[in-house]
């Protein structure tokens, strides 16, 4: 199975971006999907999550500005980032919960994407 991020780029304070985190592989299938993000300095902050029921949840520095979502037959979460503010610039992650099915049993991992750069300046 494999997790990759995309979407990323330059924005300018209070424009928006859309990231994507789309997972391929065979035999698998995804519960909780989640974006974080990390800054130079910082730990690395959870900034919003869904379950695969489509219950979400947000860091506060978030809430009411980005909003998480999935496609379940693409397999692929959605992070749309409005109303950006040059504090969201950082490297996102995507991370996720998935069972991958060998044989007759099953298996949980936790996977991650590749990392999207997202800058806010003027």
């Amino acid at each position: 199975v494999q997790l990759v991020d995309s979407g990323g780029g330059l924005a300018q304070p209070v424009g928006s971006l859309r990231l994507s985190c789309a997972a391929s592989g065979t035999s698998f299938s995804i519960n909780a999907m989640h974006w974080y993000r990390r800054t130079p300095g910082k730990d690395r902050e959870l900034v919003a999550s869904i379950t695969s029921g489509g219950s979400t949840n947000y860091a506060d520095s978030v809430k009411d500005r980005f909003t998480i979502s999935r496609d379940n037959a693409k397999n692929t979460a959605y992070l749309q980032m409005n109303s950006l503010k040059p504090e969201d610039t950082a490297v996102y992650y995507c991370n996720a919960n998935i069972r991958v099915l060998i044989g007759s049993s099953g298996f949980d991992y936790s996977y991650w994407g590749q990392g999207t750069q997202v800058t806010v300046s003027s």
